[in-house]
């Protein structure tokens, strides 16, 4: 047992990915014990409610064993961990449609400008002063693209993977977002 978590750690995620696409427990426990912790930190830059992440952390793990065998990997010049960040970003959003559909919109959500954005108060909350004003002066597709890559660190492909857009977009979209902030900030 000793000699196969040895080995299960010196894998890389895509090779653990394959493993666990062969129904291997080990490899996703393995798989598990590396992203979790990574995982759940980029949840909570998008979502403050403890639950809604949970929910999402446990529905991805059960969408990576159960698809695991669907991961293209390096073929398609992706990643274990990008292919992971996607799956969990989406079941964020099916979550949050999930609550805004259930829920009732308080009174004061009628009023047109009575409360920011929820994405306008994460951004408060991660970005301020000068810099967090420019950004939310931003158009939404814009932001989208500038809050992925330089905010959750992710790389062309991976924004491009999360948002639906082709790679020549989320380029075009960074570079029109940079040239915005530069102005705003000069």
């Amino acid at each position: 047992m000793r000699s196969v978590r040895t080995a299960l750690y010196e894998l890389d995620e895509e090779r653990l990915v394959r493993l666990v696409a062969k129904g291997d427990r080990a490899a996703f426990e393995e798989l598990y014990r590396r992203t979790a912790p990574w995982l759940a930190v980029r949840l909570r830059r998008r979502c403050a409610d403890e639950q809604i992440v949970a929910e999402v952390m446990q529905e991805s793990y059960l969408a990576v064993w159960r698809a695991a065998g669907a991961f293209a990997g390096s073929a398609v010049g992706g990643t274990a961990t990008g292919w992971l960040w996607t799956i969990a970003a989406r079941r964020l959003v099916d979550a949050f449609r999930r609550r805004a559909h259930h829920a009732t919109p308080p009174p004061a959500a009628a009023l047109p400008g009575a409360a920011p954005a929820a994405e306008e108060e994460a951004l408060a909350a991660t970005v301020g002063g000068d810099v967090g004003d420019a950004l939310r002066r931003l158009a939404p597709e814009l932001r989208q693209v500038l809050q992925a890559m330089v905010l959750d660190g992710m790389t062309v492909r991976e924004t491009a993977m999360l948002l639906g857009l082709p790679e020549g977009t989320v380029k075009t979209r960074a570079r029109r977002a940079r040239i915005a902030m530069r102005r705003t900030l000069a």
